[in-house]
C-alpha cells in the first residue's frame, strides 16, 4: 500500500518562491492563465471521473469523490482570488495623484 503526502499547494500549482528578475511572459497575468488552466483541469477530471462512475467504467467512488471535492476547493478559491484581484483593482483607483 503506497500512501502519499497531502499536496497543500492550490489547485496543483507549484508554491511561489522567490525567482530571478522575470522574463516576458512570466508576469502577474501568466500565473493567472496558469492558475484557471489548473482549476479547469482538476474540473475535467472530476468531470471524467464522475461520467465513468455513473456509465460504470469507473467503480472507485472514493476518488471520484476526492476528484469533485478538490475541484470544487479549486474553484471557490480561484473565485476568491478573483474577488481579491478586483478589491485591489478598485483601492488603486481609488488612490490620489
Amino acid at each position: 500500500m503506497n500512501i502519499t503526502g497531502i499536496d497543500l499547494t492550490p489547485a496543483g500549482l507549484a508554491p511561489l518562491t522567490p525567482k530571478a528578475p522575470a522574463t516576458q511572459g512570466s508576469g502577474f497575468g501568466d500565473l493567472l492563465t496558469k492558475a484557471v488552466e489548473a482549476v479547469n483541469r482538476k474540473g475535467q477530471e472530476s468531470e471524467a471521473l464522475s461520467t465513468g462512475l455513473v456509465t460504470g467504467q469507473q467503480s472507485n467512488i472514493h476518488e471520484t469523490m476526492i476528484a469533485m471535492e478538490e475541484s470544487g476547493i479549486a474553484f471557490r478559491m480561484l473565485a476568491k482570488v478573483e474577488s481579491k484581484v478586483i478589491d485591489a483593482y478598485k483601492e488603486v483607483m481609488r488612490l490620489q495623484l
